[in-house]
């Protein structure tokens, strides 16, 4: 809907590259509601809402679950909190990096025996 900020779940699906059952389901399970509907009750999303679900997309390769997903969104909301608050979703974030650098060092060390693997059956044939 060109205009108003707005996007229907098949631009969402479209742009992220998820279907359109990931976005419903994410939707139906509270992890992305759309940030509003139309009168006829359609979904309708926005550039926040494509920021986010870009951001669990980016986790799936990571192994995360859908409620470690949700905790991190949640820990995201809260990182601008004043006092102890907005401290203790400041450290959950520095925790959750930290768990993604390690995720992504295993990630490439598995990357990098599926290269060896590939050169041997090259060298095979």
């Amino acid at each position: 809907m060109p205009g108003t900020g707005t996007m229907h779940i098949g631009e969402l699906a479209e742009r992220t590259e998820l279907s359109l059952r990931t976005i419903r389901h994410y939707d139906e399970i509270g992890l992305l509601r759309p940030s509003g509907r139309t009168e006829g009750g359609f979904r309708l999303y926005t550039e926040t809402d494509f920021d986010r679900l870009m951001l669990i997309r980016r986790m799936k390769p990571l192994g995360y679950s859908l409620e470690q997903m949700g905790d991190l969104l949640r820990v995201i909301d809260g990182v601008h909190a004043e006092g102890a608050a907005g401290e203790d979703a400041r450290r959950a974030l520095a925790d959750f990096r930290a768990d993604a650098e390690e995720r992504r060092a295993r990630l490439a060390r598995n990357l990098g025996a599926a290269d060896e693997f590939i050169s041997h059956l090259d060298a095979q044939g």
